[in-house]
């Protein structure tokens, strides 16, 4: 968010007996008092779901008084004045704590994914078009640029444009999303030609990544677990190594909470104390709440205490743990034993 919006990004205080103007409310208001030309442009630097928030919120602060105003001029002040050189060479401090922090790989993809000034205009355009209009944008594209498209876009979206395309590509896809590394600077120029036929900008050249199994799993998530289904029985053909990891990566322990009671009731009483213990003591409270719900009292109780007398535990034994757990709920919902794909449709 620019910086003049960004300024009012917290709460500030109101005057005694007054609740503080909402953030959003303050960045609205903010915008008002922009002469067209100057708000126009502010809007042109914010994400789409941002411009729709803020367009909504504006008519509903549109009448404000002179004391709201002003609270939200002393507010803009009150953050501006601390932040005079916050924005100095910033993004290359971002750059540097994130290749820290992830390393130089997985980096470069999370800022080609969130840094505009990065990735450049053309591909921020996807952002701005539905599915029907990018799928017709790669529908004849070589499979490898539907791909590097379909990285850039949120799973939901992504999963749109996917189901779009013909049945015969979309496996194929689907793998290349999976196996996606350094992308060409040939094949984002490509891209840019493409967006560039629908209006959209230039991106400067060189590579990125992005792409891999996770975010092919999270289209799967989201399609119809026939077609998904259909998707990784292609895969597997391909690859059973890459078919394995987008499947292990589609239900993960986290993902036990989505159960019907019922069904996890099943799965619970299925698995030894020796992995439930290991793999309760790493869950989410909720989680662990709901598993101890489907037991009775006693055994919960038991499980409990054997969480609470083992300490602290190595990661790696959660993790086994885990997995455990998850590969038999694989196992039961292939049996026909419980459904762990939600939405309505059969687990595959």
């Amino acid at each position: 968010m620019p910086d003049a919006l960004d300024a009012v990004a917290e709460d500030g205080v109101a005057p005694a007996g007054r609740r503080p103007i909402p953030s959003d409310h303050a960045a609205a208001i903010l915008m008002l008092l922009f002469a067209e030309e100057q708000a126009a442009e502010i809007l042109t630097r914010l994400e789409p779901d941002e411009v729709r928030q803020l367009s909504e919120i504006m008519y509903s602060v549109a009448d404000v008084g002179a004391e709201e105003i002003n609270e939200v001029l002393d507010l803009f002040i009150d953050k501006a004045r601390n932040r005079t050189t916050l924005g100095y060479k910033a993004d290359e401090q971002i750059e540097g704590m994130l290749k820290r922090a992830l390393g130089d790989r997985r980096a470069e993809t999370m800022i080609t994914r969130v840094a505009p000034k990065k990735s450049g205009n053309g591909l921020e355009a996807l952002k701005w078009m539905d599915a029907v209009e990018i799928a017709l944008l790669v529908e004849h594209e070589h499979p490898q640029i539907a791909a590097v498209v379909l990285s850039y876009l949120k799973p939901e979206v992504a999963a749109n444009v996917l189901q779009l395309l013909p049945t015969d590509v979309q496996e194929d896809v689907v793998f290349r999303l999976a196996t996606l590394g350094p992308v060409s600077a040939e094949a984002l120029e490509t891209i840019d030609a493409l967006l560039a036929s629908q209006g959209a900008g230039q991106r400067s050249g060189g590579s990125s990544s992005s792409g891999g199994t996770s975010d092919a799993a999270a289209i799967m998530n989201i399609i119809n677990k026939r077609e998904s289904a259909r998707i990784i029985r292609a895969v597997t053909k391909r690859d059973k190594d890459i078919a394995r990891k987008i499947e292990d990566e589609m239900f993960v322990f986290a993902d036990l909470i989505r159960l019907d009671p019922k069904d996890l009731g099943a799965l619970v009483r299925s698995i030894d104390a020796e992995i439930l213990v290991p793999a309760l003591k790493g869950a989410e409270d909720k989680l662990r709440d709901k598993m101890f719900g489907c037991m009775s009292s006693r055994a919960a109780q038991s499980i409990a205490d054997d969480i609470a007398d083992r300490g602290p535990m190595p990661l790696s034994e959660v993790v086994e743990a885990q997995k455990a757990i998850v590969q038999a709920a694989k196992r039961m919902a292939d049996a026909g034993e419980i459904v762990i794909g939600g939405g309505g449709d059969e687990y595959v």
